[in-house]
């Protein structure tokens, strides 16, 4: 089967389109009328690596694609698997459970993916060979573990480890976004209201002081001086913040020299470092003993927690890791060496070696650090908010006495 777009009338002349799950263009035409619509267009959509709505009737922009989103969020992916899961436990067949899941999933994107990849398995190929064409839905880590369950004939369960990975990820990232939310929030209405006392309020107490024609405090000079500027140049103050964000973005992707230095001043920084480093512990913690509790070999784990980890110091440690283990090492000495995971990582993985329990150890590493990294961010954020305050008191101060200290002294020279 194929999905199909199509644009057309209802019985009651209104305007309809959408997308339609049907064998050919003549069988899609058919389901329609059946279901009260006049097609007018009907044109076969192909995910063609991300699919979007309007790709075959009209041409639009695939903002997913600037912004570097899959157009599927994980929370919708975290919602596939399980669904699918419940349904392969459940002794549906394949083919059938994939039909029951297009049929009910509501982002069109996921439903021409999920089409193809029932195609596929309907020719033959494994489950997760047809999702491995779609590396922007299903990545490494979601394709090797889907192919270990497939082969191990547990794919349901791992299904569910998939599930409540994804879902722990979700939680992991909407708690760090949700702690910073109020700071930015803070900081950008702090911006905003600033930017409008030096660009228009200012400028026009300027004038009151310019007709008394009196000498004017130093600190009110300096704040008509900073309005001046900022007044008169904020096309070209904007201009370079856009200029200096889009050459510091292109240093970076230049090179992966550029990228680790980066990262290695991050993980140097004294608060915002520890978070980002106990994350990317928390990440790789989470994922290695989901892959390997899956059945996927540790090689292939450590490969996909390099990318996964979001720190090329890191990363680079991992993969040399791997090196290590390729060569019969332990997988704890090559990481203690690297310096940049703590003690309690590298001891919990050695004992987890030696006793033959190294997912469970994993797991409960990474339930320990997302704690820490719940704590830490809590923390940040109770440190930040009272320096935004204070940072904002300072800038309303310093205008307020710019603009009362002449004042003063013409109050006191009339009288």
């Amino acid at each position: 089967m194929a999905v199909f777009e199509y644009r057309g009338f209802d019985a009651g002349g209104k305007a309809v389109q959408g997308i339609i799950d049907a064998e050919a263009v003549k069988t899609a035409r058919a389901k329609l009328r059946k279901q009260g619509v006049f097609p007018t267009d009907i044109e076969e959509q192909k995910s063609g690596g991300s699919a979007t709505k309007g790709k075959g009737l009209s041409v639009e922009v695939d903002f997913s694609k600037l912004f570097g989103r899959s157009g599927i969020s994980t929370s919708e992916l975290s919602t596939m698997t399980s669904q699918l899961s419940t349904l392969i436990n459940a002794g549906i067949p394949m083919i059938e459970a994939l039909t029951a899941m297009i049929d009910q999933v509501e982002n069109e994107t996921a439903r021409v993916v999920l089409a193809e990849v029932r195609d596929k398995v309907n020719e033959g190929d494994s489950l997760g060979k047809a999702m491995e064409a779609y590396p922007h839905i299903f990545n490494d880590l979601y394709v090797n573990m889907v192919k270990a369950g497939e082969q191990s004939g547990a794919l349901d369960v791992v299904l569910a480890r998939l599930t409540e990975y994804t879902e722990a990820s979700v939680k992991l990232r909407g708690k760090i976004v949700s702690a910073m939310i109020y700071p930015v929030l803070m900081s950008l209405v702090g911006l905003g209201i600033v930017s409008g006392l030096f660009i228009f309020v200012i400028p026009k107490i300027r004038k009151v002081f310019d007709s008394f024609g009196a000498d004017l405090p130093f600190v009110t000079d300096v704040l008509l001086s900073i309005s001046d500027f900022v007044s008169g140049w904020w096309w070209a103050i904007a201009i370079v913040s856009v200029a200096v964000g889009f050459g510091f973005r292109h240093w970076k992707n230049k090179s992966v020299e550029n990228q680790e230095k980066l990262d290695g001043l991050i993980l140097r920084m004294p608060l915002f470092g520890r978070i980002n480093r106990i994350v990317a512990v928390s990440r790789f913690c989470r994922t290695m003993a989901t892959l390997l509790s899956s059945g996927v070999p540790i090689l292939t784990a450590m490969n996909i927690v390099a990318t996964v980890v979001q720190n090329k110091v890191m990363e680079q440690a991992i993969r040399d890791a791997a090196k290590n283990v390729t060569e019969g090492q332990s997988l704890a000495v090559p990481l203690k060496a690297s310096g940049h995971f703590p003690p309690m990582v590298t001891h919990m993985i050695a004992i987890g070696e030696k006793t033959g329990d190294l997912e469970p150890m994993l797991d409960k590493v990474a339930d320990a650090y997302e704690i820490e990294v719940d704590n830490t961010v809590n923390a940040l954020t109770s440190l930040l908010e009272p320096l935004l305050i204070i940072g904002m008191g300072g800038v309303v101060a310093f205008v307020a006495l710019a603009i009362l200290l002449p004042m003063l002294n013409i109050s006191n020279l009339a009288g």
